[in-house]
């Protein structure tokens, strides 16, 4: 089992790329991995649950489930 850092760096203006950072922890997690995020700059907006209750990623799940398995999974998050 390994530590994984992933590191953000796109907030609401990218969705999908906003996603890719959670998507990649619930892969992790689902690896069997310890997955951490860091929201940096502009990703940092994600942390306003009303911001990313509105960010609908193309081609994967909206970002406020993709955030909500990383909380039941309590994968750290830091801004």
């Amino acid at each position: 089992m390994a530590r994984i850092l992933i590191i953000s760096t796109h907030g609401s203006e990218d969705p999908t790329r906003a996603g890719l950072a959670f998507l990649l922890a619930k892969g992790s997690i689902e690896a069997g991995h310890d997955p951490e995020v860091i929201l940096a700059g502009d990703a940092s907006v994600l942390a306003r649950k009303v911001v990313s209750d509105s960010v609908i990623p193309v081609g994967i799940p909206p970002l406020k489930d993709l955030i909500q398995s990383a909380l039941d999974n309590n994968v750290p998050i830091y801004t």
